[in-house]
């Protein structure tokens, strides 16, 4: 108990011992400060007895008050330089002493509430000068300076120790900041901040609010504000994809991943992936990124209520595999159309980025439809949605069929590095673009998931010449690897308990061969 009453008292001589014109008096404030933080972060019971004591609290709001004002007038008079045009030493240092005090008034703040949900409570009128303090470390001009950088971290861990645990000044804070203005939003500087460290705690930080909370999570993907941060935070993954788990970089991906797993559990990305369309684009980058995403979850170990999420997206998926592949079958048809002695046909700069949605929602549709796989019985019906599903003009199955007779025609495989045959495109190949690798792979794969011991699908395949097209695809591509594999595995349910499949592959079979490259030469007349 001595201990509490004398930290407080300690406290309370610091601010008021306060000359914010005094460098030397800013630096013991913060000295002061940093001794108690320390003993604070590791003892909830010492938090809890110190923020008991009703005097702490009007002090701590002077503090807050009184730094903040002279932070921000510094910030409003940078620019009125003395005479020689050179800021003078002494505002310089009383600048740097001034940003000590905020961090360590910030690192006092953030341990004093931490898990103590009364002291949340009282601490939280502070919240208004924090967030201004934000909005000031975060600006361009602080974005090299290191000890700014570190005022912009503290600060944001401070707030996410301010309201986080305590279900009321989560939703209070979080409404604010979804009603703010947009160049207020301090969220939306903090997610595009180039330092990794201070972008995890505000991922952090936004996952402690939105956590099994379906309203605040909603407002993530509905209001005007909470679309930003979704743009903006996808903005951000997609540079963090492919970086080290071990880093700070790696592991804001894995936290922007967290946050999205909750959209994806609570049944919003078919409303995200609507909000995220722009006029005259079939597919948009964000778009891609949440695919990319939700694929990620799909293909995670399966958790209790998995079977609900993938009831909500089969309509999703269903709707944009028809809009994607619509799309690239009628850009493939004119690059394919041309007169061979024509110039080589202008490839749509459009055509990579819809293949690589493609592919990774024909990923999404294989997860869901193979689920239920083991089962004594499917009961949604995953496959059978899948293989049913058609728009006015054609169905999925139909649809998989012509892209891969076009994809054919317009993509030769590769073998040994080389093009294999020349395409229907004049020799007029494709940019060299990931967008067009395991296109092939996939939806032949897709195919063979939706054809598995369904006569009725199978019949399809045949009336539309799919079967041949499969055949086909029986070929080393490294543009799509196991392309064979998973050629030869469709055609085996093509074939399976299929009599007319049977007969069709047999009669084919005499007339056809395969070539040094494992193509299948054309049909051989027989002279008469």
């Amino acid at each position: 108990m001595a201990d509490i009453i004398e930290y407080v008292q300690r406290f309370k001589q610091g601010a008021e011992a306060l000359d914010l014109r005094d460098t030397a008096s800013l630096s013991s404030l913060s000295s002061t400060l940093d001794t108690i933080s320390t003993p604070l972060a590791s003892d909830v019971d010492l938090r809890a007895s110190f923020g008991s004591n009703p005097s702490v609290y009007p002090t701590l709001r002077k503090l807050w008050r009184d730094l903040s004002h002279t932070q921000l007038t510094f910030w409003a008079d940078e620019g009125d330089d003395d005479e020689d045009g050179e800021t003078s030493p002494e505002d310089s240092e009383q600048q740097r002493a001034t940003k000590g005090a905020c961090l360590s008034l910030a690192r006092f703040t953030r341990n004093l509430v931490a898990a103590v949900p009364e002291n949340q409570n009282r601490a939280y009128e502070n919240e208004p000068e924090i967030r201004r303090l934000l909005h000031y470390y975060t600006s361009w001009s602080m974005a090299e300076d290191a000890d700014a950088v570190a005022t912009a971290r503290m600060l944001t861990q401070t707030l996410s120790n301010l309201v986080t645990g305590n279900d009321a000044l989560m939703s209070s804070l979080w409404q604010t900041y979804l009603s703010l203005p947009e160049d207020q939003v301090v969220l939306l500087r903090l997610l595009a901040h180039p330092d990794s460290r201070t972008v995890l705690s505000t991922l952090i930080f936004m996952l402690n609010i939105i956590k099994d909370d379906e309203s605040r999570i909603n407002a993530l993907c509905t209001t005007p504000i909470g679309l930003r941060l979704s743009v903006v935070l996808l903005n951000s993954m997609t540079k963090s994809y492919d970086a080290d788990e071990d880093t700070d970089a790696g592991r804001t991906f894995n936290y922007g991943y967290f946050i999205f797993a909750q959209i994806i559990e609570h049944g919003l990305v078919p409303r995200l992936y609507a909000r995220l369309s722009m006029d005259g684009e079939v597919v948009t980058p964000h778009q891609t990124t949440l695919l990319k995403l939700t694929d990620s979850y799909l293909q995670s170990p399966a958790q209790e209520g998995r079977d609900a999420i993938h009831e909500g997206l089969m309509p999703v998926l269903s709707e944009v595999f028809f809009t994607l592949s619509q799309s690239a079958r009628a850009s493939i048809s004119r690059s394919v159309a041309g007169d061979a002695s024509a110039p080589p046909a202008e490839l749509d700069v459009m055509l990579p980025k819809v293949c690589e949605a493609l592919v990774l929602l024909t990923q999404c549709i294989v997860s869901v439809a193979l689920a239920a796989e083991g089962r004594a019985s499917d009961p949604l019906g995953r496959r059978k949605y899948f293989a049913e599903a058609r728009t006015a003009e054609i169905g999925m199955v139909e649809s998989i069929v012509d892209l891969l007779r076009l994809l054919d025609a317009f993509l030769p495989r590769i073998n040994f590095g080389k093009p294999v045959g020349q395409s229907a495109t004049n020799g007029a190949l494709p940019p060299d673009s990931p967008g067009f690798f395991y296109l092939k792979r996939d939806l032949v794969r897709l195919l063979g998931v939706l054809v598995h011991r369904n006569r009725a699908v199978q019949d399809r395949v045949r009336e539309c010449g799919g079967i041949q097209i499969v055949m086909n695809l029986c070929v080393v591509d490294e543009r799509n690897p196991y392309l064979r594999e998973h050629a030869i595995f469709t055609l085996h349910n093509l074939l399976e308990g299929n009599a007319a499949n049977q007969a069709l592959v047999d009669e084919i079979q005499p007339v056809r061969e395969a070539d040094e490259n494992g193509v299948l030469k054309p049909v051989q007349v027989p002279l008469t």
